[in-house]
């Protein structure tokens, strides 16, 4: 079972590891120190660094090695599966669909999928789930099978070493490709939201136009770093809202000159058009380089096709 606490202000701007061994003072520094490089310990939903500065709010979730088996109960979920070996799952995750319970849901999450069509994940830490999507993003997901691959994969993950691709469908018009470097941080004013931060966690975005539709594009995203609503927040805070995001782009903004057939249609896109297509890493026995892909939603299809009758 899982544990999760939030950072108080009389830790804030302490080691990650230091204020581990405080708040969860059954444990050694020691053995937080690996929990939080085996990827048991996790800031804010993202692997972290033992030397990483937790700051007020923050919330820290622990999965004790000595609770090697979840409570999470297996449900049929719909969800495809684009590769299965023996180490490791690839998925394609729909939107709407959490990652695993937490707090206020229990059920209905990929996790529980996973559990019910391999019972044998109960045994891994979160049932195998190293990286995570929002609710609302769809796309690619790998899954251990096994806790040398997790471990492996974790590692890749901490060292960067792993590559993720994003198409994203946002209001505004771009030319050629640009790169965001602004620090990501809890946003002082809502809790629930992330913003632009001087003192928050490095973040790192490579954005490129692959179409324009007159004051619309659609984006490919690389990410150097992970972090939480990394690309909303990213894209949000140079005017370029993906379109369904409630949370970055509540006003549901519309651009200048848009046909008033197109209007109805994007304020009621149902979720944020971000979908994440490409994942690749080194295989650790042979080490070639491998990537997998997810074939673009048809949600987020048919709202280009849209744009391209109508613009």
């Amino acid at each position: 079972m899982e544990i999760l606490k939030k950072v108080p202000e009389e830790l804030s701007d302490m080691r990650l590891d230091k204020a581990c061994s405080i708040i969860f003072n059954d444990f050694s520094r020691t053995q937080h120190k690996k929990w939080i490089i085996e990827g048991r310990i996790l800031l804010n939903n993202e692997l972290a660094s033992p030397k990483d500065i937790v700051c007020i709010y923050d919330e820290i979730q622990i999965n004790p090695v000595t609770e090697k088996k979840t409570s999470w109960v297996g449900e049929d979920i719909d969800f495809e599966i684009i590769k299965e070996e023996k180490d490791y799952l690839i998925i394609n995750k729909p939107s709407n669909l959490i990652m695993h319970p937490g707090a206020g849901c229990d059920t209905g999450t990929l996790a529980n999928g996973l559990i019910f069509r391999f019972p044998e994940l109960k045994n891994i830490p979160r049932v195998g789930i190293v990286h995570r999507l929002d609710k609302d993003t769809s796309g690619i997901v790998l899954v251990a099978r096994t806790e040398k691959f997790r471990n492996y994969f974790v590692n890749l993950l901490q060292e960067r070493k792993v590559k993720k691709n994003y198409k994203a469908i946002v209001v505004g018009k771009i030319l050629g490709s640009f790169e965001i470097i602004d620090p990501i941080g809890r946003d002082k004013n809502n809790r629930i939201k992330m913003s632009i931060r001087p003192d928050g966690k490095e973040a790192h975005s490579f954005i490129k136009l692959e179409e324009n539709y007159h004051n619309y594009s659609l984006l490919d995203i690389s990410i150097k770093t992970g972090r939480t609503h990394q690309i909303r927040v990213h894209l949000s805070s140079k005017k370029l809202p993906i379109i369904g995001d409630n949370t970055y782009n509540p006003s549901k903004n519309i651009a200048k000159e848009t046909p008033a057939a197109l209007k109805k249609i994007i304020r009621e896109f149902p979720r944020q058009a971000l979908h994440s297509y490409s994942l690749s890493f080194m295989e650790p026995d042979s080490n070639e380089m491998l990537n997998f892909k997810a074939p673009m939603p048809k949600d987020m299809e048919n709202l280009i096709k849209i744009f391209k009758k109508h613009i």
